[in-house]
């Protein structure tokens, strides 16, 4: 396998870019689609005070819930947390900040921050004290709206089914929930890939993340959970 961007390396190297009191966005849901190893690797350097964005806090031992529920996590910008009881306990002993984003919001605030946009405006939940608090609003064309900033993250981490040596990503159904906007919005992406293949391997029809937005490549060790619903 040639390696000519240099995308391609191990998750030894791609651990120093990972420390205390930084911003992660990751992608999947309900540790669907959240890369197992990389996770393992933050978890091994023993990080803590991380800033964690995604769609949810997973289980409390599968996907991005093993960080919360070993404490690591100072704050989540999620959907829900129900999957993940200890995160809940956490949040109301006040160990834990949750910021609530609906999972549309959500989804499009972390698009919006991979696009370069400051914010984005949304009327949904503006009669929720949980969604709206603290939220600054405008008025345009006769209408009220939140303003919703926009996400990004200092390192996103996303699990993919395939990537060539430029980082192109094709994902394997439900895995690729939330991956395609969470690689686009972290000032560096890792993507965790199942298979690597030569250059012109991939259908151009069927690659849904370009390579131009992941600056590393890494193999899976593969998941290493027991899914809830098994």
């Amino acid at each position: 396998m040639e390696n000519s961007f240099g995308k391609i390396t191990t998750l030894e190297a791609v651990l120093k870019f990972f420390h205390d009191e930084m911003t992660i966005m990751f992608g999947g849901f309900g540790g669907v689609g959240t890369p197992p190893t990389l996770i393992d690797g933050i978890l091994e350097k023993e990080i803590r005070e991380l800033t964690l964005i995604g769609n949810d806090t997973g289980f409390p031992h599968i996907g991005i819930g093993k960080i919360v529920s070993r404490g690591r996590a100072k704050k989540v910008i999620a959907s829900h947390i129900g999957s993940n009881p200890i995160a809940g306990e956490l949040m109301h002993a006040g160990k834990l900040e949750v910021e609530f984003s609906p999972q549309g919001i959500l989804a499009e605030r972390i698009r919006a921050g991979g696009v370069g946009l400051s914010a984005i405006l949304s009327d949904i939940g503006m009669d929720n004290e949980m969604v709206s608090k603290n939220k600054p609003r405008i008025h345009l064309h006769g209408s009220e709206y939140l303003i919703e900033t926009a996400l990004t993250a200092e390192v996103s981490i996303v699990y993919a089914k395939k990537a060539d040596e430029y980082g192109n990503l094709i994902y394997d159904k439900s895995a690729r929930n939330t991956n395609p906007l969470v690689a686009m919005a972290g000032d560096l992406t890792i993507a965790e890939v199942e298979e690597i293949v030569p250059m012109g391997s991939l259908n151009p029809d069927e690659i849904i993340t370009p390579g131009v937005f992941v600056d590393y490549v890494i193999p899976t060790k593969g998941v290493n959970w027991k899914w809830a619903w098994e």
